[in-house]
């Protein structure tokens, strides 16, 4: 069903990226109890706080990850034994051109064609780096799917100030993997809800461009 909302565990992710990215310790700890408690799995959470280092750096990833740790050892606990979820890759990450090749082909599908330009000419490293790290390590990991990953990383790049660049590539990106309109309206809302303001119009003004 291409036009069905996002699921409850789904809407959950959206917070629990948000709130990693910008470094908001509190309310991530919330965002993660409530997403444990409404379908999100350990690896769902492990993997989008991963993720986080790409988009906003290793001190957030890391320490939004001290978080998860700490939360699932209170709620073991407590009695509360949460879904593991599939917690490594169905099939090993390629590994030197390999990787390369992997990744400049999952680039491509997800940007619609491929990423070039004289920024990449001048930076050849970034080019590199993101073909490689992100495009290849990261999107190759199969036990969070692209759909998923768009949603967080949207939702990511839109709890930044000064990434409004970014959240319109990846809100096109998000598309591309199979995001609707619908629900990435569905995802301003959560934002808006969840959130705050200054994200939510992040992510509308991106997504309004996107559709103009």
């Amino acid at each position: 069903m291409a036009n069905a909302a996002l699921s409850t565990r789904q809407q959950a992710l959206i917070p629990i990226a948000a709130f990693a990215a910008a470094g908001d310790i509190a309310r991530l700890n919330t965002a993660l109890a409530e997403g444990l408690d409404n379908g999100v799995s350990i690896s769902d959470a492990k993997e989008v706080l991963v993720q986080v280092y790409a988009y906003a750096g290793f001190p957030r990833s890391l320490n939004a990850l001290g978080v998860l740790m700490k939360l699932i050892l209170d709620r073991k606990e407590q009695g509360i034994e949460d879904d593991p979820g599939q917690d490594l890759p169905s099939k090993p990450i390629p590994q030197g051109e390999a990787l390369l090749v992997a990744g400049t082909r999952n680039q491509t599908a997800l940007a619609g064609a491929p990423v070039k330009g004289p920024l990449f000419e001048f930076a050849p490293a970034i080019d590199n780096y993101l073909k490689t790290h992100l495009f290849g390590d990261i999107f190759e990991r199969d036990n969070l799917d692209w759909k998923d990953r768009e949603l967080a990383t949207v939702s990511m790049l839109s709890a930044l100030s000064g990434a409004e660049p970014q959240v319109g590539a990846h809100v096109k990106i998000s598309m591309n993997a199979g995001v609707t309109a619908d629900q990435l309206r569905q995802l301003v809302e959560v934002l808006k809800l969840k959130v705050d303001r200054n994200a939510a119009k992040r992510a509308g003004d991106a997504l309004d461009h996107a559709l103009a």
